[in-house]
């Protein structure tokens, strides 16, 4: 029975290393393409936003790390290679059409696919003081989420307005 008891201890933990990994390679990718994102955008309150956004998930993984090693697990160091591929997709993006708007699509889709990494994570089995961990950043992803959104749709509208205004402008003449 005691030996039981402490497979299922040593793969609980073992499990909740995965979980936390997971979500370090998920920050660090969040990371990555915020100071990305920082560097293309063509407004300076963009630029601050991202920045500010970078270093909340680059103080997300530290804690993600901490986490890992407190309970004697080796945390990862890296993003994917997924989040790499994107990265360069975004470059693409941002250099054929109005960079703002391209960089609020990626970051949109970036805090959408964190979150839904964060709410699967918190399905997982996560001792308690971990899971009020996992729970505060993932509330952060879904709060940059909201913002992001918000912005996009405000950059949206702005364009498709001008758009709008100039076609009825060239119209008249």
């Amino acid at each position: 029975m005691l030996i039981q008891e402490a497979v299922k201890m040593l793969g609980d933990l073992i499990d909740t290393v995965q979980v936390l990994n997971d979500l370090i390679r998920t920050s660090t990718d969040r990371k990555r393409a915020f100071v990305e994102a920082a560097g293309k955008a063509t407004t300076p309150e963009l630029k601050v936003l991202f920045q500010r956004h970078s270093a909340d998930c680059a103080a997300a993984v530290i804690e993600l790390q901490r986490l890992v090693r407190s309970i004697g697990g080796t945390p990862k160091s890296g993003g994917t290679v997924a989040g790499i591929g994107h990265r360069s997709w975004l470059k693409l993006k941002t250099a054929i059409g109005d960079a703002n708007v391209a960089l609020l699509e990626d970051m949109v889709r970036s805090e959408d696919q964190a979150a839904k990494a964060y709410t699967k994570a918190l399905t997982a089995g996560l001792p308690p003081q971990i899971r009020s961990v996992v729970q505060r950043q993932h509330y952060g992803a879904v709060r940059n989420l909201n913002l992001i959104s918000d912005l996009h749709h405000c950059h949206t509208i702005s364009i498709e307005a001008v758009t709008a205004r100039n076609q009825s402008d060239f119209r008249a003449n």
